[in-house]
């Protein structure tokens, strides 16, 4: 299953064959203090900041979350996404619940954009798959529903399978999606991590889907939460997960190692890259 997003002039393109794309999650105010703060007063100085140390660690599409108590993300989401394209030429993840943020976002987007996020839920497939096939968007696809979300695997499937159902009356095809087979803490469940993988391994068999996941919910509330998050997703992209939302500035060499010991990164290029620049930027003056 081949798919790209693209930037203001780059291509980026998810496939079971081709390299993990990373994500990156830093653009948004949930548990950053600060970045709300600043998002609450009117102030988006942070954002090319981040941009930029995200792309250079390896991130290849920026999510971009301005949905902090208060903040008019009809106003702000698009300001941002253009202030991120002003500064890197990536695609960007328009990270919003709120149809009418997200139509103006897409307005802005240059290239092709994915939505983050539509579920099984009623309300939001109505509401927010039309705003995806109007602007030609990608959209991750939560594996949740009025419901809730399900403890075992094959539901979260068929969950998966009823959206995709919807999606295709609409004019969103499986190769515009991007499954969330959800990621839970494991803190609160010891199972949750198994949950997941089975979930993804199941998309992957049954749908021959592209996979995301938010790795980092996994460690909430949990010591070294790093430890855990780069354990995640090497087992996560094992089992066919091409295009994780994580920390590029802690996570990127973990994914290129997965990638090497999957044998997609000839003569081990993509890792020495992503190693050198890592290294430089620890290296620079704070």
């Amino acid at each position: 299953m081949q798919a790209e997003l693209r930037g203001p002039s780059c291509v980026v393109e998810i496939g079971p064959d081709k390299p993990t794309v990373i994500i990156g999650e830093r653009i948004n105010p949930t548990g950053r203090k600060v970045f709300s703060a600043e998002l609450q007063a009117g102030d988006l100085s942070r954002v090319p900041k981040d941009s930029q140390a995200q792309v250079t660690a390896g991130a290849q599409v920026l999510d971009v979350n301005v949905g902090a108590a208060g903040v008019d993300e009809v106003e702000w989401l698009p300001r941002a996404v253009q202030m991120v394209q002003e500064t890197v030429d990536v695609p960007v993840s328009i990270d919003s619940p709120n149809p009418l943020a997200l139509a103006a976002s897409l307005k802005v987007a240059k290239g092709r954009a994915l939505v983050n996020s539509v579920s099984g839920e009623t309300a939001k497939l109505n509401a927010l798959l039309p705003v995806v096939a109007e602007y030609g968007a990608m959209v991750i696809a939560l594996c949740m529903d009025d419901n809730g979300i399900p403890t075992v695997p094959e539901e979260r499937v068929a969950i998966a399978e009823r959206i995709l159902e919807h999606a295709q009356k609409v004019g969103v095809g499986i190769e515009s999606i991007l499954f969330d087979p959800l990621v839970m803490t494991v803190g609160a469940d010891h199972r949750a991590g198994r949950i997941t993988l089975d979930t993804a391994r199941l998309l992957k068999e049954k749908l021959g889907c592209n996979l995301t996941v938010g790795a980092s919910n996994a460690s909430h509330g949990m010591p070294d939460r790093e430890m855990i998050n780069t354990v995640f997703l090497a087992q996560l992209i094992a089992v066919g997960v091409n295009a994780p939302i994580c920390n590029p500035l802690k996570n990127a060499l973990a994914v290129r190692a997965s990638d090497l010991m999957l044998g997609r990164d000839e003569w081990a290029m993509n890792y020495i890259q992503t190693y050198r620049a890592l290294s430089a930027m620890q290296e620079q003056p704070k």
